[in-house]
């Protein structure tokens, strides 16, 4: 059993609040990964939960104990850090071992669980190497198996991916989702890449200026984004927006006005919504249709051809661009006339202040 709670948390440098009132709960099990961009203050809230930092004020508990106060070593709690930090002069072995050395653990006891991470992490035939002959994979699997054998109640990792190339963060990623499912841990996992968000998590907590935006599983967040922010944030690419007024509002939903004219209707509940009132569209790649004939007159720009993707970037005549995600094998011309027919049940509508509008009542049923 492992959970953690915080409530309340603020943190704050010579004046300037940096985390703004954090409440959240993490259960047993759950890998939750913090995400958001450079600056919002994902890894300042992982320092505090281990300790690295001290609280301005709010508090953390642990199973039920207060541990706001308690030093990082008496906090049952194990980080990986982004920089592997291990000792060069010591083996893989010795490495993995230091910490239940120096805890006084018996030697058999040591010697155990040292072979159990080898095994888990596959580390076994570098056991008696030495940082410096290992890869990046290599070095930052001996961290991760450092906090493998302190059986820690939570595993904190900060931005552990950060320094593979790309090929090797993939499997890495790949691994620690193993890791997760094999050992049954509970895990907080801070990075600024939402596809580890996506793949890797359980539970998303979106963070931006201190605050959190939204909480919820990766397929939560990413069909049913709160607000402008998280719509914009999470997805590959991201979300596209398209500004409009209010039209008309009806049962079934809103009609909406685009600048060239087009009117639409989004099945949303518009109770909320007055004629004349200014909206967002937000649209993702996939749901957008790109031919000769459509809702919306675009100007073709560049596209990136990923093999079983291709990725089309338009111009509206209004000025804003779009991302549509078309067939690997089609063909797009450069600066070509096209229109764009966008799939109305999958468009979300944000409000002047960037919140959700939630969907009509047929939509829920």
């Amino acid at each position: 059993m492992a959970t953690l709670k915080i409530e309340n948390l603020k943190k704050g440098f010579e004046g300037l609040s940096i985390i703004k009132g954090i409440d959240l709960e993490v259960k047993d099990k759950e890998f939750v990964v913090f995400v958001g961009p450079s600056g919002c203050g994902k890894s300042t809230l992982l320092r505090l939960i281990a300790g690295l930092e001290d609280v301005t004020s709010g508090t953390i508990e642990l199973d039920g104990r207060d541990i706001t106060e308690v030093t990082p070593a008496k906090r049952d709690l194990a980080m990986v850090f982004q920089t592997y930090a291990l000792y060069p002069h010591m083996t893989v072995r010795k490495n993995l071992s230091f910490a239940l050395d120096l805890a006084g653990e018996k030697r058999p006891d040591v010697e155990r669980k040292v072979a159990e991470a080898a095994r888990i992490l596959e580390l076994g035939s570098l056991l008696d190497r030495k940082p410096k002959q290992l890869s990046g994979g290599q070095r930052q699997r001996v961290a991760i198996g450092r906090a493998i054998v302190r059986n820690p109640k939570i595993f904190l990792f900060d931005e552990p991916l950060s320094n593979l190339d790309a090929a090797l963060r993939v499997q890495t990623r790949l691994e620690l989702s193993r890791l997760h499912k094999e050992l049954q841990a509970t895990m907080i996992y801070v990075t600024h890449d939402q596809v580890e968000a996506m793949t890797l998590a359980t539970k998303v907590v979106v963070l931006n200026a201190g605050r959190i935006e939204q909480i919820g599983s990766p397929l939560e967040l990413y069909h049913h984004p709160a607000n402008l922010f998280v719509a914009g944030f999470l997805g590959t690419p991201k979300m596209g927006f398209l500004q409009a007024t209010v039209h008309a509002v009806h049962a079934s939903g809103v009609e909406v006005r685009f600048a060239a004219g087009t009117t639409l209707l989004i099945p949303r509940n518009s109770s909320a919504l007055l004629v004349g009132q200014s909206v967002t569209i937000g649209i993702r790649p996939e749901h957008l249709t790109l031919g000769v004939e459509g809702q919306v007159p675009v100007t073709t720009d560049v596209t990136e051809r990923l093999g079983s993707d291709t990725f089309c970037h338009v111009n509206v005549d209004s000025g804003e661009s779009l991302t549509v995600r078309v067939q690997g094998d089609c063909e797009v011309p450069y600066a070509a006339r096209r229109y764009l027919t966008l799939n109305v049940a999958h468009c979300h509508l944000f409000d002047e202040s960037g919140l959700s509008i939630s969907p009509a009542a047929s939509r829920v049923a």
